[in-house]
């Protein structure tokens, strides 16, 4: 298994061609037809959850596959929508509900809803993508980190978006070669940590989150030893495993990553 940083590197730079690869896939087909052809059928919260097919793809598509078991409360998330700042979604720490509620908005659009891009191909995309970081992360967790950490980066704003989110909470922590000890002290004081260490306004900047990643791939498997696929702290994605080899080159290279606050 090549170490985590070359990983990323690789599976970054060709994208597409790893995506295409996702939808090849021939079960990844038939789950993407389905949904394709039926989801403008849906037309309510109701039909939505009545169709196993088409929920756990959305619920998927949007990073919520481990609480596919959760309809009851999947449904206030939805039913409740996202218009009030006291509904069910808007209180959530973790941000993945509101972003759920916000693309299948029932609330709001009603029958409508599925009608929009965003709950037909915008879906179908993140479907594949979010499908690529989990076959990524079966071989190496910390490449699932580094890839989930990139798609999410244009919506952190802040330390809150990053400590509401175990998988972002966890990137950081590697990045900036925090204890697990860490992650227990006081929520205000992690958040003032990481404000003064990270340039949250840069994560949209591809050279400063190309560094960070790079940054982060490096540390992972210093912070593993021999088991760079394996992390304690990673339930939110289940267990991985196995062995890098790490060279004089890699662990050298680490001293050239230079991030704000530094």
């Amino acid at each position: 298994m090549i170490n985590t940083l070359t990983q990323v590197q690789l599976v970054r730079t060709n994208m597409e061609r790893s995506l295409k690869t996702v939808e090849a896939d021939p079960m990844i087909e038939r789950q993407t037809e389905y949904y394709r052809d039926n989801i403008r059928n849906i037309k309510s919260t109701d039909d939505f959850l009545a169709d196993d097919r088409i929920y756990n793809y959305a619920m998927t598509a949007m990073g919520l596959e481990d609480m596919i078991y959760a309809k009851a409360f999947m449904r206030k998330v939805l039913e409740e929508g996202v218009s009030e700042n006291t509904s069910f979604a808007n209180q959530l720490a973790d941000t993945k509900y509101r972003n759920f509620a916000e693309v299948f908005n029932f609330e709001r659009y009603g029958s409508t809803t599925t009608s929009f891009s965003r709950t037909q191909e915008e879906i179908v995309q993140k479907f594949h993508r979010q499908t690529l970081e989990v076959r990524e992360g079966e071989q190496n967790q910390g490449v699932r980190l580094a890839l989930y950490f990139e798609r999410r980066a244009p919506d952190i704003t802040n330390a809150y978006d990053v400590l509401a989110d175990r998988a972002l909470a966890e990137t950081v922590y590697t990045a900036l070669g925090l204890p697990q000890a860490f992650a227990m002290s006081d929520i205000d004081k992690q958040a003032t940590y990481l404000e003064e260490h990270l340039e949250f306004d840069k994560f949209g900047d591809a050279e400063y989150l190309s560094e960070f990643l790079n940054r982060f791939s490096a540390l992972y498997d210093l912070s593993q030893g021999p088991q760079a696929g394996t992390s304690p702290t990673l339930a939110v994605f289940g267990n991985g495993n196995g062995i890098v080899q790490m060279g004089e080159g890699l662990l050298s290279s680490i001293q050239n990553f230079r991030l704000g606050g530094f």
